[in-house]
């Protein structure tokens, strides 16, 4: 794992609070000059610490008022790849894990509403060959979520 000095994490605080913000902002805050954020921020990423700075977007506000938690069982473990390549075009399909247990794969998914849910369970999820079950736990909503302390 790269090192990550006690100047990282301020930089990273920073970036969590708005990711918008101008490093020249930072600079300020931070009582250093803008090159060396650039340079912090630059090593950061190259290193894979930060994997870019990215919008969250609001799903509700979006339209998508419904949540699932789905635990896909494979005929074949080893057609994993394959079926993961395939459930990145679903675009309703926004995070998948490898794990351990009664399933292969667990993903989140959103829909608009239980129409459009049973459409992209039924009608993309189901139909990708090698999938042999799936398990589907709707979602009442979010208490939190956050990335890891620092």
């Amino acid at each position: 794992m790269e090192h990550v000095d006690a100047f990282d994490i301020q930089i990273l605080k920073e970036l969590e609070k708005d990711g918008r913000k101008p490093y020249s902002a930072i600079a300020t805050a931070l009582g250093v000059s803008n090159t060396m954020i650039h340079q912090r921020v630059s090593r950061l990423m190259e290193s894979g610490i930060l994997e870019g700075i990215k919008p969250v977007l609001n799903e509700k506000q979006l339209g998508y008022d419904w949540g699932a938690f789905t635990g896909i069982t494979l005929e074949k473990d080893q057609d994993s790849n394959r079926i993961i390549e395939a459930l990145k075009n679903i675009p309703e399909v926004t995070e998948c894990y490898y794990i351990s247990g009664s399933y292969t794969l667990y993903l989140r998914i959103i829909a608009r509403d239980h129409a459009h849910m049973r459409k992209v369970l039924y009608e993309k999820i189901d139909c990708i060959p090698g999938i042999a079950k799936t398990d589907s736990i709707m979602e009442l909503g979010c208490a939190f979520k956050r990335n890891v302390t620092l």
